[in-house]
């Protein structure tokens, strides 16, 4: 496929999934399917959405490479064609994620989200080659991950890891198969700088702001309600629609006051992203375990707290569609 045939598949409110595991921590597959298979019905679906596999928050660094193949089948086989699917590949050299990436679209993902090979310590020029040469080898999408969070510190000065500029981007171009960048934007740099590229790639908000970038010519955020699952497809059309301040008010009717301080207490005892987004899981009804260690699962007194905030989110008016 080319970019613009990839373009209109990385497109909307992009779902992150958990990966659910058993009570030993094995990838529990099964799980999988219902939960995939669940989402399609609810109506993600090519053109507002996507189904993220082994992402961050779905613990993707922590499974192994004998475990995602089959992970990544089980969602592609749910999707059953309706919903595109996204591989993720997390800071491997240039060897790996290609290795990685031809056999992701062996398996039936059209597109990849790759982070920079952040222990690679890469320059600009470094991320230049390392995103050319996977272009190069596959026929499906990548969306690059700029991540500006990951800092070491040397001779006093420090350094972002996996933060790419604008001006690598646009040099970017030419670079077929790069379709679509998640845009995390770094401490002191203007959210709007992503319009010097955004008319070559796809940009998808990563929980900045998913309204400005839809503004500035955005293709869609990261953004998932395990409670509520249409709540986002409802935000995704009133984008569409360019009703933002309705779209707005959907989308943090979910991210309540006491959701967000209970998030800020529990990741203070033990870290990972996915513990809090797992709970919120299981208190929907779908069982995808605790995270892998060394993240502590959620005590049962936080699972209950968490239950009764979970109880106080309002259900979106998902009403008629909107008229765009």
């Amino acid at each position: 496929m080319n970019r613009q045939e990839l373009r209109k598949l990385i497109v909307g409110a992009i779902c992150p999934l958990p990966t659910a595991f058993d009570k030993n921590f094995r990838v529990d597959n099964g799980r999988m399917y219902e939960l995939c298979s669940f989402l399609v019905d609810q109506g993600l679906a090519a053109g507002n959405s996507m189904l993220k596999v082994a992402s961050a928050l779905g613990e993707g660094p922590q499974i192994g490479d004998e475990e995602w193949p089959t992970l990544l089948n089980t969602v592609v086989q749910a999707a059953d064609g309706k919903c595109p699917v996204m591989h993720s590949i997390h800071h491997k050299d240039t060897f790996r994620s290609i290795e990685d990436a031809k056999k992701a679209a062996d398996l039936g993902a059209v597109a990849l989200q790759v982070s920079p090979p952040l222990f690679n310590d890469p320059n600009q020029d470094d991320m230049l080659r390392y995103f050319g040469a996977l272009s190069d080898a596959i026929d499906i999408g990548v969306m690059v991950y700029n991540n500006p969070w990951y800092t070491h510190t040397w001779a006093g000065k420090v350094k972002s890891l996996g933060n790419i500029e604008p001006d690598t981007f646009t040099k970017m171009a030419d670079f077929e198969h790069i379709a679509s960048v998640k845009w995390s934007v770094p401490e002191g740099t203007p959210y709007e700088d992503m319009t010097k590229f955004s008319d070559i790639f796809n940009v998808i908000d990563n929980n900045t702001d998913f309204v400005l970038c839809h503004k500035l010519g955005g293709a869609g955020y990261i953004g998932f309600d395990p409670v509520f699952p249409k709540r986002h497809l409802k935000v995704w059309e009133l984008l569409e629609a360019k009703r933002y301040d309705e779209a707005r008010e959907v989308h943090d009717s979910a991210r309540t006051p006491e959701l967000r301080e209970f998030s800020a207490k529990v990741m203070k005892k033990s870290g990972g992203m996915a513990r809090v987004n797992k709970g919120v899981w299981e208190v929907a009804g779908w069982h995808v375990g605790a995270m892998r260690p060394p993240s502590a699962p959620l005590t049962s007194n936080e699972m209950e707290e968490l239950r009764q905030i979970v109880k106080g989110i309002p259900e979106p008016s998902v009403g008629n569609p909107v008229s765009l």
